[in-house]
């Protein structure tokens, strides 16, 4: 099959994290407003270019002030670093329909190279004969290493948020042309 080009559809798609709060539980959080470039063959990625951007500002963690917390100077810094971007490049086949999805993360102002897993979820056509795929990845990353280190340490020993972040994500996209 050849390559095509793929749009997210944002209503069928999600991009969430995970973060350890207290060193006890988790804090979850989404991002509601983010938008890919993905030229693949569908069925086999490892010739795709992707290119995936998130709008920091729509960070969701279902508490107001938390929100407005990451996106000042102590974490996300929105008003100088909007947006997270990764870029693919490098995509190997680890088993059916299984790949390690290696690219750039953009961050702000540090870029790394990060690994996700990502797996083909399956492909059909929608009532409209639409071509739609599905792909979910996961993956981490450290805070750390972006220059995101608020935290602050408790009375019992530890500090308060951790500096790992799970991320996973789940696209349904749309075959353009």
């Amino acid at each position: 099959m050849a390559k095509s080009q793929w749009t997210v559809d944002s209503t069928h798609s999600s991009i969430d994290f995970s973060v350890k709060h207290m060193m006890i539980a988790k804090v979850k959080g989404s991002f509601h407003a983010f938008e890919a470039n993905i030229v693949a063959d569908a069925h086999d990625l490892t010739s795709a270019d992707i290119q995936v951007t998130i709008d920091l500002s729509s960070v969701d963690t279902r508490n107001k002030d938390r929100d407005a917390h990451l996106r000042n100077a102590d974490f996300f810094d929105i008003e100088k670093h909007p947006s997270l971007v990764f870029t693919s490049t490098a995509i190997t086949k680890t088993d059916d329909g299984e790949y390690s999805v290696v690219g750039d993360v953009s961050l702000h102002g540090v870029t790394r190279s990060e690994k996700f897993n990502v797996s083909f979820e399956g492909a059909g056509k929608d009532p409209w004969g639409n071509d739609k795929v599905g792909f979910s990845a996961t993956g981490s990353l450290k805070r750390s290493d972006y220059g995101l280190t608020y935290n602050a340490a408790l009375e019992t020993g530890g500090v308060l948020i951790g500096d790992e972040v799970k991320i996973s994500i789940d696209i349904e996209a749309i075959q353009q042309g």
